[in-house]
């Protein structure tokens, strides 16, 4: 079950609660699914019950109550449990992490290109990728800024954390191996999460995560933003955890599905540049 997935049963359990009038309120059109910031509080997370507990005049905690028991009898979702002031913490069936490079990797098609027309002069001042750029840039920055390969260019970080996916991928080549991700099975023993990606990995995977959300808005500064966190997650997390062997260690099924994750976190910043007409360099 992809996020997307989960999003629509959430959302269906909420529209079978109304209909059965066991919770008096409006359906909204979509459901926000989010992976916590904290380890061991589920997969994914959403506050849909303090949303519709507004709404209903209800405790957010009985409308959190009201949907988990519905819920739980979905088939892919292993527990749902309440946390804080009515968060559904969801713990899915498997590898949904796994499944979620899977997923990511399987669909590698071009989102439509936004339209972004920086002017002339600006194009001739900056280039054109760091025309677009500025275009989607908060007020104040310095333009000028946006022409030097140093960490504080934002869209030096996006650029170079691109590169460096690829560059892994290049490097595992050189070792006899490539990307590879299973959600569960002989080698894996189930594990998922921290145990397969890494400790470091719970921000990167939110930023997958939410990157169908983020396209569908059809924002660009909300996009490059998007683009910036996916882009530091990468960079933190590919310092903290190895994704190729060292020394004489021989490849295994985490070096794997690590390389499967840096490939993810490549193919959707490509796509997030591509859209806001930026290339993508393989190397920087």
């Amino acid at each position: 079950m992809t996020p997307a997935d989960l999003s629509r049963t959430v959302l269906r359990a909420v529209r079978r609660a109304i209909d059965a009038d066991e919770l008096r309120a409006v359906a909204p059109a979509a459901v926000g699914i989010r992976v916590p910031p904290h380890p061991g509080s589920g997969d994914y997370a959403t506050e849909v019950a303090l949303r519709l507990a507004k709404e209903s005049g209800r405790p957010a905690r009985e409308v959190a109550e009201l949907l988990r028991r519905r819920l739980v009898r979905e088939p892919g979702i292993a527990r749902v449990d309440i946390a804080g002031p009515g968060f559904l913490n969801i713990t899915l069936a498997g590898a949904p992490h796994a499944r979620l490079v899977q997923d990511v990797l399987a669909r590698r098609t071009d989102s439509e290109p936004l339209p972004l027309h920086p002017s002339d002069e600006l194009v001739r001042r900056l280039g054109s990728d760091a025309a677009r750029w500025s275009l989607v840039s908060p007020p104040g920055l310095d333009r000028g800024l946006l022409l030097v390969q140093r960490e504080a260019n934002p869209l030096f970080r996006v650029r170079y954390a691109h590169s460096r996916c690829r560059a892994l991928l290049r490097n595992a080549h050189d070792l006899g191996f490539g990307p590879s991700v299973a959600d569960g099975g002989e080698g894996t023993e189930g594990t998922d999460g921290p145990d397969l990606f890494g400790a470091g990995s719970g921000p990167l995977i939110s930023g997958l995560a939410d990157h169908p959300r983020i396209v569908a808005a059809r924002d660009p500064e909300r996009l490059a933003r998007a683009l910036e966190r996916l882009a530091d997650a990468f960079l933190r997390w590919q310092t903290s955890c190895p994704t190729l062997p060292r020394g004489d260690e021989k490849p295994s099924v985490v070096h794997r599905a690590r390389l499967a994750l840096a490939e993810a976190t490549g193919t959707v910043l490509a796509d997030g540049l591509h859209q806001l007409g930026i290339t993508a360099p393989a190397h920087l």
